[in-house]
């Protein structure tokens, strides 16, 4: 964080024959200076290194095996084109060609590592069967099954616990269509089908409750239609009305539409009525969420100007319009697919570069007001390998679930997208704390912040932890 001294002035050094020249002093000044910044920094590192490790001693004993850091290794397949030892020795050897990128292997359907990024259905985890020591626990990337022993299909998904009913409720986009390119250089995509919904107590065993907000087979002139697009809706209740509104993107097949659609209902499983969508505050609209702050103000964060800024702005009262206050924040950087929580009354988000469906480095950003100035404080991930860090261990971010109970504990959830099979695509469910000091300076003024660090840890297998309940 800058200082500044409110009380600078200018200063005049004098000097005469009979006296030492005053730039020595000014020089042996600024040694001064210097030796005792460099006092104070080694004693706020001391006494930072002390309080991590003392808060380290006093976190929730349930968590502590959640923050182990976990380590991961891909056996790298040879470079294609390799020479054959078997070729004749008359011709010439081709050059071998590089390795393959992994990113470019998680992408490619055909890649001989295919399944250590998308396991097949034999380690699927299906609630109704697992028993003993794999009951309840989460495994990123595997295939995730619901009481049917169907496959999930709640995509760029949000969570929604409503507390009377001590339930969850998992809502997303149902991708279990057919994977086509609406053109040539067009995105992977699939017909709208609607949006999915799932009820849960314990976040593991989700019953499904159908499709709460069908798309539309034959008006060619509905934002629903098949061949538009629908994604990451968010729903939140609004306390004053009584009603469930949901909120998502809505786009056209060649996403230049780049809108919100506003949806509602009496009950959590729908139906919900469709009616209308529209560029917020006139703004083009991707990417998008929804945030309800304790005191009952709900927010939405839309990518716009081309991605290349996020926008953030106060709903109405009834949620279903934005008002007209907003904020233009991280201009420039290019940020999509934010996820948006608050701890001890500061605000996080946890943001995606703008790739594609290629994955990239995950960012979490900070602030004491929701409307910023945001800082970002790097990335988050933590353990795997540099791989894994630096594409979010291969997924995007979706949303960020609290855990009651749990102070400073939630779960991190990110979408695996599957390019070649949508329908495919998993879901990457991580333990996500926030604590202890900050371990990077702030990205503009190189200041450690006064905010707690993010981190989400890697772990091929977890679980929540004994005796933690949902309500």
């Amino acid at each position: 964080m800058r200082m500044r001294n409110k009380y600078r002035k200018p200063t005049t050094f004098c000097c005469n024959a009979g006296s030492i020249c005053s730039l020595s002093a000014v020089v042996w000044g600024l040694v001064g200076c210097v030796i005792m910044l460099h006092l104070y920094s080694l004693i706020h590192h001391q006494d930072g290194v002390g309080g991590e490790i003392q808060m380290r001693l006093n976190r929730h004993p349930l968590t502590r095996e959640l923050e182990e850091v976990e380590e991961e290794s891909f056996q790298i397949p040879p470079p294609r084109g390799k020479w054959s030892p078997h070729a004749p020795r008359n011709k010439p050897r081709p050059r071998p060609r590089p390795a393959t990128p992994l990113i470019e292997e998680f992408l490619d359907k055909s890649s001989q590592i295919r399944h250590l990024f998308f396991p097949d259905q034999r380690t699927a985890i299906d609630p109704m069967k697992e028993a003993g020591n794999d009951s309840l626990y989460f495994y990123p990337g595997r295939m995730w099954f619901d009481t049917n022993g169907k496959p999930i299909q709640a995509h760029g998904g949000g969570i929604l616990y409503v507390e009377r009913l001590g339930m969850y409720y998992w809502y997303g986009e149902n991708k279990d269509g057919p994977t086509y390119h609406a053109h040539k250089k067009g995105a992977a995509r699939v017909d709208i089908i609607g949006v999915s919904c799932y009820s849960s107590k314990d976040l593991w065993t989700w019953k499904n409750e159908g499709i709460v907000l069908m798309g539309e087979e034959t008006n060619e002139t509905h934002d629903l239609y098949k061949s538009n697009v629908l994604e990451r809706p968010k729903v939140v209740y609004n306390d004053k009305t009584g009603k469930y509104v949901m909120w998502m993107h809505i786009d056209d097949a060649n996403y230049t539409k780049a809108s919100v659609g506003i949806a509602i209902s009496d009950y959590p499983t729908g139906p919900f009525d469709y009616l209308y969508s529209k560029r917020p505050h006139g703004f083009d609209s991707r990417d998008m969420t929804i945030f309800k702050d304790d005191n009952g103000v709900a927010y939405l964060i839309y990518s716009s100007e081309d991605n290349s800024e996020l926008h953030i702005g106060t709903l109405t009262e009834d949620y279903l319009d934005v008002s007209q206050v907003m904020s233009r924040i991280l201009v420039g950087q290019h940020r999509e697919a934010p996820a948006l929580f608050k701890h001890q009354g500061t605000y996080y988000m946890i943001t995606s570069g703008c790739s594609g469906w290629a994955p990239n480095v995950a960012l979490v950003h900070a602030a004491d007001s929701i409307m910023g100035p945001w800082e970002t404080m790097g990335n988050p991930c933590i353990g795997g390998n540099k791989i894994l860090r630096n594409t979010t261990f291969f997924a995007q971010s979706t949303f960020v679930v609290p855990l009651p109970g749990l102070p400073g504990s939630f779960i991190f959830m990110a979408d695996r997208w599957n390019v070649a099979e949508l329908r495919d695509s998993r879901y990457l469910w991580l333990p996500l704390m926030v604590w202890g000091a900050a371990d990077q300076p702030l990205e503009y003024n190189y200041g450690f912040p006064l905010w707690s660090r993010v981190s989400i840890y890697w772990h091929r297998r977890w679980k929540l932890p004994d005796g933690w309940s949902g309500q």
